[in-house]
């Protein structure tokens, strides 16, 4: 077994503080990261899971679940609606919840986006 050499108790004081401060900082500057906002491409991917009832680009036809093309505020309300349970709803209510508010809002805009 090697022999290891005994630091001074204010060496190993300073090393360990210092490494406090640096991964304190570390996890500050992390901590106070805005979280980046979602790309276009995850909204379609959360979309995508509309499309079995509302048809592709919400434009379902002969059901009366078109989305396409309305205005965002109309579908964030509904949607609102659906998670808060304030709309009677068969599934909705399920999807609804499954997001935040601000990832029904994003979802709602790329409804709306679809003219």
């Amino acid at each position: 077994m090697p022999i290891r050499e005994e630091r001074p108790a204010w060496a190993r004081a300073v090393r360990t503080g210092a490494a406090g401060l640096v991964l304190g900082g570390l996890s500050l500057a992390h901590a106070q990261a805005p979280a980046p906002k979602a790309s276009d491409f995850q909204v379609q991917l959360w979309a995508s899971s509309c499309m079995s009832c509302h048809g592709p680009d919400g434009k379902a036809v002969g059901t009366g679940l078109a989305i396409g093309g309305k205005p965002a505020q109309e579908l964030y309300n509904k949607l609102l609606g659906y998670k808060n349970g304030k709309l009677p709803a068969t599934v909705m209510h399920q999807h609804a919840k499954g997001y935040s508010d601000d990832e029904l809002a994003r979802i709602a805009e790329h409804f709306a986006s679809l003219k």
